[in-house]
């Protein structure tokens, strides 16, 4: 939160063990990154100036002679989803993975294989319950099926700002980007990370309905499907950040 700007960033899961910085994580660094920049932009920054801006940032940590090995290799970037309230512009700005409520109107931006990679490794999942290769137990220890699916979300990553915008030091193509524009009514608004499945409008009630799915379906197989599990001694399956303000 600045004066102007309120924001929840969501650094991307690493798919690969190379990290840029040897003490945190490619997302951690991303999603720091992301919030140093927004700290000090300009009240009036358009939607296509951050873009612009934010990208430049993340491209400044590899430095100009490693930009071509990144090209390359997009599940090694600096890779983040944003989700950004302008108060001079009264805009909402969605930047990849993100959602959000404004009154009672939801908005998402998804990527758009997200649902087609969670029902694969759900297939997988009922599978290898079904031929006693593991139990639920046993996956939600160690989740074969997610591992199944990683060569293939690495191989979604090189669609990154074609088929789908993220922030990860590359052009974000702004037709990817949903802006939602706000009239000068009274709103109170919810911004969210997707580690909230299903968000509602208030904090309680999303950890109800997150601790709920936990308990009814903790791989993520049924009633909600996603590429990840509530795995074993975690009280979610993702990041999650929430923020609610009227304005």
């Amino acid at each position: 939160m600045t004066d102007n700007f309120i924001a929840v960033i969501d650094g991307s899961t690493s798919k690969t063990r190379k990290q840029l910085s040897w003490w945190m994580s490619n997302g951690r660094y991303a999603a720091k990154t992301v919030a140093r920049y927004i700290k000090k932009m300009p009240a009036g920054t358009t939607s296509s100036q951050f873009c612009q801006g934010v990208t430049a940032a993340i491209a400044k940590k590899y430095g100009k002679s490693k930009m071509q090995h990144y090209a390359q290799h997009p599940e090694e970037r600096l890779t983040a989803s944003c989700i950004v309230f302008s108060r001079l512009r009264r805009e909402i700005w969605m930047v990849g993975d993100c959602h959000c409520l404004v009154g009672d109107n939801y908005f998402d931006n998804p990527k758009p294989t997200e649902q087609a990679m969670a029902q694969k490794r759900s297939d997988e999942a009922h599978r290898l319950m079904a031929e006693g290769l593991a139990t639920k137990d046993e996956l939600l220890t160690h989740d074969k099926a997610r591992e199944s699916i990683i060569p293939q979300l690495v191989e979604e990553m090189k669609k990154q700002n074609v088929t789908y915008a993220v922030i990860d030091g590359f052009p974000i193509p702004r037709q990817k980007v949903k802006v939602i524009p706000l009239d000068f009514s009274p709103w109170t608004i919810v911004l969210a990370s997707d580690g909230y499945p299903f968000l509602k409008p208030t904090l309680e009630a999303s950890e109800q309905a997150l601790a709920q799915q936990r308990l009814t379906d903790p791989l993520n197989i049924e009633t909600f499907k996603a590429t990840k599990a509530f795995m074993q001694g975690n009280n979610s399956f993702d990041d999650r950040s929430y923020i609610r303000f009227s304005i």
